[in-house]
């Protein structure tokens, strides 16, 4: 970019404002004034409703950033365009261009952008609306006398616009590739060895760890992921990043990868683990990508060596059912939360003998969710008629009428037993 046929580094001598002044953009200068004021300061004022304007552009003129969630186009990409504008409102006021250390965030972004499968072409697009934007917003009730003024400022959005384009382009370009390489690298050839209880002493297997978190996750969707158009599976992609990023933190000390199968409903996740880590913490790691994920994540784990985990993953996957089918809440799980209702699934003869004792309520539903309530909340009969919007007179009635018919009543220890084997035994044999 030239002014007035000299680079942008030139430096001359001359009467501006009444003033002599140095203009060296490497070092201290008058402030570049556009419409009166300071260029940089009417920029950085103007930021909070550019940006609003910036998204406003970008959701009618880039189809991609019309489909994606709106949480990530309120959140990530407003954060990345604020940020964006205030840099350009600094780079404007100190009069060269921008750091290597302060396009990490643009960087970042763009990696980001990369694993949800936005296209490298619109993210480009959309930088170069911000910056014509802002060329707009600077060269408002710009006057004559400014014309040098207002040429510099120009130039500065166009290097800063060359310095985005080749920063974004290299972090996407490389997360890309790694992306690539993860799938049919390593880490995949690792994770199917341990899987299938195959050697993983092998060419092209990275050698496992000493132990292993395994896990089985079931996903809910999002809720962006219910709309319509290619946005829901941007979404998607978005929701088993986040996820993704919480479990590669958890084993991030032991050096060795996370390895990961997951889509939209779930998967599988090898967490490696130095030692056996007390419960606490995976349950609050489930609970931590949830919360990322913003999404309920319904888990189960269990802690082995590289040759139980084709096991582990079986048996988890079990007890994830187990978990679903009797109406758990979501969090983590394992054998021993669901011993009971894991062994009456299993198929015998005495499962289904059990499963007839509540025969006699087929054609009752009500009775039968209300023996389901009454036994969940521990007979407490206040809180089952709280939980079924009825008197509590009227769950004594219910509980009068069930052992009427089934012969069972839960005030007997013997029968409460029978009764509570009975349900696990029903939701196994004839799932809802």
């Amino acid at each position: 970019m030239q002014t007035h046929g000299a680079p942008l580094n030139w430096s001359v001598t001359q009467t501006c404002r009444g003033n002599v002044v140095t203009r060296d953009n490497e070092g201290a200068a008058d402030p570049l004034i556009v419409g009166g004021a300071p260029a940089a300061a009417r920029l950085r004022a103007s930021v909070p409703a550019l940006s609003l304007r910036v998204l406003s552009r970008l959701r009618s003129e880039v189809s991609v950033y019309a489909e994606l969630p709106g949480e990530e186009i309120a959140g990530d990409i407003a954060d990345i365009v604020q940020y964006t504008l205030r840099l350009l409102a600094d780079v404007i006021e100190r009069r060269r261009p921008a750091g290597d250390d302060e396009l990490a965030r643009q960087r970042e972004s763009a990696a980001q952008r990369a694993e949800e499968g936005v296209p490298l072409d619109a993210i480009l697009t959309a930088y170069q609306i911000g910056m014509a934007m802002c060329w707009e917003e600077l060269s408002r009730g710009a006057r004559p006398g400014e014309l040098p003024d207002l040429k510099e400022a120009v130039g500065r959005i166009m290097v800063l616009q060359r310095q985005l384009t080749a920063a974004v382009s290299r972090s996407y370009l490389e997360a890309r590739s790694v992306l690539d390489s993860q799938e049919h690298g390593g880490r995949h050839a690792l994770l199917a060895a341990l899987l299938a209880g195959e050697p993983v002493d092998r060419p092209g297997v990275l050698r496992p760890a000493a132990l292993y978190a395994a896990l089985t996750l079931h996903l809910a969707p999002h809720p962006d992921e219910m709309l319509p158009g290619p946005g829901a599976g941007v979404a998607a992609r978005r929701k088993i990043r986040r996820l993704r990023a919480v479990l590669d933190s958890f084993g991030a000390g032991t050096g060795e990868p996370a390895l990961t199968s997951l889509d939209s409903s779930g998967g599988i996740a090898l967490l490696p683990l130095s030692c056996t880590p007390p419960w606490p913490e995976l349950c609050s790691l489930i609970a931590r990508a949830a919360e990322a994920a913003g999404v309920a994540v319904t888990s189960a784990a269990a802690v082995v060596e590289p040759a139980g985990v084709a096991a582990a993953i079986t048996e988890n996957a079990e007890i994830v059912e187990v978990v679903q089918r009797t109406g758990r809440a979501p969090g983590l799980y394992r054998l021993a939360d669901v011993l009971l209702d894991y062994q009456l699934s299993r198929p015998s003869v005495a499962l289904e003998g059990l499963a007839r004792l509540l025969q006699p309520l087929d054609s009752k539903p009500e009775l039968l969710h209300t023996l389901e309530t009454y036994l969940r909340h521990g007979l407490d009969r206040r809180g089952c008629a709280a939980a079924l919007h009825i008197h509590p007179n009227t769950v004594d009635y219910r509980i009068r009428r069930i052992a009427g018919l089934t012969g069972l009543s839960p005030a007997r220890p013997a029968d409460l037993q029978h009764l509570t084997a009975a349900l696990v035994a029903r939701r196994a044999s004839w799932p809802r």
